[in-house]
């Protein structure tokens, strides 16, 4: 899978600031796909211990949602845990899952924020810039902004803001239960954000593509040698 080699991943903590202030005034946040006919989940699983980022990539049809594929990588950690500064922690694993793809997805959803960050470029809207990919950040916990909280059934929402601007939205994908965090990741409309998520979203909190990828890390986490790479 294509990646733009944008920047360099080993900087120091001043540079990577500087670098997201930079990337995010190439943000698209409009819909600029055709169709969706594959989406893929991703995630990451740190082991602490060992200093290590266990990296998975699924890809599904949509909106069946049958797996075509899936992929890992792990790799050392060389970038502290900074709030805000994740993607220079996580990015280089999860690129190296993402370089085994063979089918593209359309779109992919992130476990993480997209533009609901501090600068506009949580982990979705880095990676969405990086693959030039629509991406979309699905968080379970709000990092920045305010909001009401939503009706009880499912497909309500209330607009997360921050300042004066509306950054994402907080969703109810299963009734009477905790909402999940929508953003933008990039080249993707929040209402189009909402929309797949509803649909990924198989009567449980977490979508599919994302809840599966947190599965398929943990595996690779506890014995990378019992996680079976379709490469």
């Amino acid at each position: 899978m294509r990646t733009l080699d944008l920047h360099p991943w080993k900087v120091s903590t001043a540079e990577a600031r500087r670098i997201q202030n930079e990337l995010c005034h190439q943000v698209v946040l409009h819909n600029d796909f055709p169709h969706i006919d594959l989406i893929a989940g991703a995630d990451l699983a740190i082991d602490k211990t060992s200093n290590e980022g266990f990296a998975g990539v699924i890809v599904y049809t949509f909106p069946a949602l049958e797996e075509v594929e899936r992929h890992h990588a792990h790799c050392k950690l060389t970038f502290p845990y900074i709030p805000g500064l994740l993607a220079f922690r996580e990015a280089p694993a999860l690129l190296q899952a993402f370089a085994k793809v063979k089918h593209e997805a359309d779109v992919i959803i992130f476990d993480g924020q997209g533009i609901a960050h501090p600068r506009g470029m949580g982990i979705a809207t880095h990676m969405g810039l990086v693959l030039d990919k629509p991406t979309i950040g699905c968080a379970k916990s709000r990092l920045i902004g305010s909001f009401e909280e939503p009706g009880p059934e499912v497909g309500n929402y209330w607009p997360l803001v921050h300042g004066e601007k509306t950054i994402g939205a907080v969703l109810r994908t299963r009734g009477n239960v905790k909402p999940i965090f929508v953003s933008q990741g990039h080249r993707i409309g929040l209402e189009t954000c909402i929309d797949i998520l509803l649909q990924c979203s198989d009567g449980y909190r977490i979508p599919k593509p994302t809840r599966e990828a947190d599965h398929f890390v943990g595996e690779i986490k506890r014995s990378p040698a019992r996680a079976q790479d379709s490469s």
